[in-house]
């Protein structure tokens, strides 16, 4: 005999029917809380150094608050570079674009090679296409981030001052402590394009210096169990992770330094620590000096490092 179901089960039926429906339809293979682009995004960075700058342009590109437009690839430190001399830009836009390759969606964005060494003669392919970029009309506003010197940036303005006024921000990872600062790789390598960035522009700058980029620490084992197993975008990341060079030696851990460039632009700034300091001019040894009248800059002090790497690992698993 058939019994007559009640309400509750019919309604529980129902409910279920319509989770496998919308599980199994298209509308679930989309995301589901809509975001818009609200910046185009310049990412400007040493690839062919630390990998963490490849870790930071995958999540750059895969992030949907932020349309990148152009990829610049600056300068190696020449003692530190693996590539022959004159050759390391060139190198590390080849790695960008294995990356770029592997996401669909950023098919087109173009990579351009800096200089490798002293700025002097005629302007790079990576100048050229800031001031293309900058000049363009867009109704998107145009944020430059940089994971390494800042020799790109500082020869666009020289070919071209007037993108200082068209770029709404400047978000760079280097620079010592405040307030006295000292030796960082970033600043050392190129002392004369932060001076000339810091002292002698007003565009918005946020730096993030050594004391805060280094709270992004990713230990070995999270790289191969979460990273690596996250995508096989993951795990071709991880494989420019496997063969420092040989004088390094690794502890524990690996500094996702560059990564804060996406969660400062891509996501929020709310959960971080952020002062608004007088900038000061920056002296050979790389401390900071005097302050530069009428001249406002953002430093961070704390990063948001659970947000920043949660959001990378869930990016890869979703582009797989």
């Amino acid at each position: 005999m058939m019994t007559r179901p009640d309400r509750r089960s019919v309604l529980a039926g129902m409910a279920g029917g319509m989770a496998a429906a919308t599980l199994s339809g298209p509308a679930f293979a989309q995301p589901w809380i809509p975001q818009r682009a609200s910046a185009r995004v310049i990412v400007d960075n040493d690839f062919e150094g630390d990998p963490d700058g490849l870790v930071a342009l995958a999540h750059q590109l895969l992030a949907d608050k932020t349309r990148t437009v152009l990829v610049t690839v600056s300068l190696v430190d020449p003692k530190l570079s693996t590539y022959p001399e004159g050759t390391a830009t060139a190198e590390g836009a080849k790695l960008a674009a294995e990356l770029v390759a592997q996401l669909p969606a950023a098919k087109g964005i173009p990579i351009k090679a800096g200089r490798d060494g002293a700025r002097k003669g005629p302007p790079s392919d990576a100048a050229k296409a800031i001031v293309a970029e900058a000049m363009r009309d867009d109704p998107l506003q145009l944020i430059f981030t940089c994971g390494g010197p800042l020799t790109n940036l500082a020869d666009a303005l020289e070919l071209e001052p007037r993108i200082a006024a068209r770029i709404a921000s400047v978000v760079w990872i280097g620079g010592g402590n405040w307030p006295d600062g000292g030796w960082e790789y970033n600043l050392a390598t190129d002392i004369e394009a932060a001076r000339h960035v810091i002292e002698r522009t007003k565009i918005p700058f946020w730096q993030v210096p050594q004391g805060a980029y280094r709270q992004m620490q990713m230990s070995v084992a999270e790289l191969a169990a979460d990273m690596r197993a996250a995508s096989p975008l993951g795990r071709w990341i991880y494989d420019k992770f496997t063969t420092p060079p040989a004088f390094v030696d690794l502890g524990g851990t690996w500094p996702m330094g560059d990564s804060p460039l996406t969660l400062l632009t891509a996501l929020t700034t709310e959960s971080s620590k952020a002062v608004d300091r007088p900038a000061r001019r920056i002296k050979p040894d790389c401390t900071y000096g005097e302050e530069i009248a009428g001249r406002q800059i953002k430093v961070f002090e704390q990063i948001d490092v659970r947000l920043t790497w949660s959001d990378f690992l869930a990016r890869l698993k979703l582009a797989a």
